[in-house]
């Protein structure tokens, strides 16, 4: 059994990357994977649909932490997905007999330690197993304050589970895993990065993706099926910002908290005054939310000019902060 110190952290794939790195040796604490990878974004995309709705991201694809963490740090993940589920599992076993701690892409809904309300159809959740006793796997879900255990047929379900983003067994580790990093040249490669992807001349991304969300309530408002979509519409806003995974404001704090550890690391107090922009942004994202559910569930009077106006501002938070590092 691997001796895996866990910790608890805000979302799953950040969480594992930090964790994983830590205990290769390399340590490293969830905002500084998060930030390192530039995984921060806002992207609304109507052409793909989750539940008949536009997809709306706050961060970028799955997968991109622990990609864009590979390229900042120099190191290397293996990496191996697989068609045979019985291979998988040979594979994991093998794995976790030689005492390695494996990354897993799995399914939330066919994870029994997760509280039934907490669980949907989401396949891109990340996790470690650490070991295993007779027929559980020990797991350090990032999610949850302590280690858990899940049986071996529900592991299973939930690395072969079907739909979008299939797991398809996915396993990882880091090899490789160098003993520093250079902090005062990849950081700000980092954040240069992402502040060119959140001012990308795309109107459905970034900065302008924000702004284009607000026109569409806007012009929704003037649709014949106001009265039942729109609040469909604003409840599918809401869940995706704040029920699905760590949510829209969250990733903001997260990303505020590596501009902190940052501007620590690299002496440059700039970087601590974005983060608190940053945080006050997230905070607005937040009242969005909230004025958008009051609304939606007929709390509050509809009014799309206020969540409109909200969402403006948001953008102008973020840009002013975007700007603000764009030579750092």
């Amino acid at each position: 059994m691997s001796d895996f110190h866990h910790r608890q952290s805000a979302h799953c794939e950040s969480g594992v990357v930090a964790n994983m790195l830590t205990h290769h040796g390399l340590p490293m604490s969830e905002p500084m994977a998060f930030g390192l990878s530039a995984s921060l974004t806002f992207a609304y995309m109507p052409i793909i649909k989750l539940a008949g709705m536009p997809l709306i991201a706050y961060r970028m694809l799955p997968g991109n932490i622990i990609k864009g963490v590979e390229k900042r740090v120099g190191m290397r993940w293996e990496r191996t997905r697989f068609s045979d589920p019985a291979e998988a599992e040979r594979a994991l076993d093998a794995a976790l007999d030689a005492g390695r701690a494996v990354g897993l892409q799995t399914c939330v809904y066919w994870l029994p330690y997760f509280p039934e309300q907490m669980r949907f159809h989401f396949n891109a959740h990340n996790l470690v197993v650490y070991g295993r006793e007779g027929d559980d796997y020990l797991v350090s879900d990032p999610l949850f304050e302590t280690t858990v255990r899940c049986d071996r047929a529900s592991m299973q379900r939930a690395r072969f589970a079907k739909g979008d983003m299939e797991p398809k067994g996915l396993m990882y580790y880091p090899t490789g895993t160098p003993g520093e990093v250079d902090y005062a040249t990849e950081i700000p490669k980092a954040i240069r990065w992402n502040a060119k992807t959140m001012q990308a001349p795309v109107p459905i991304a970034g900065v302008k993706g924000i702004r284009f969300l607000g026109r569409n309530i806007v012009k929704l408002s003037r649709d014949a099926n106001r009265d039942t979509y729109l609040p469909l519409y604003l409840g599918h806003i809401v869940r995706m910002q704040e029920e699905i995974g760590t949510g829209g404001a969250g990733f903001r704090f997260i990303y505020a908290s590596f501009l902190q550890e940052a501007s620590r690391l690299l002496g440059q107090p700039a970087l601590a005054d974005a983060a608190k922009d940053l945080t006050a942004a997230g905070d607005e994202w937040r009242r969005f939310a909230l004025r958008a559910s009051k609304m939606c569930r007929g709390r509050a009077q509809m009014d799309v000019h206020e969540l409109d106006a909200i969402l403006n501002g948001i953008a102008d938070r973020e840009l002013a902060v975007w700007k603000s590092l764009r030579h750092v």
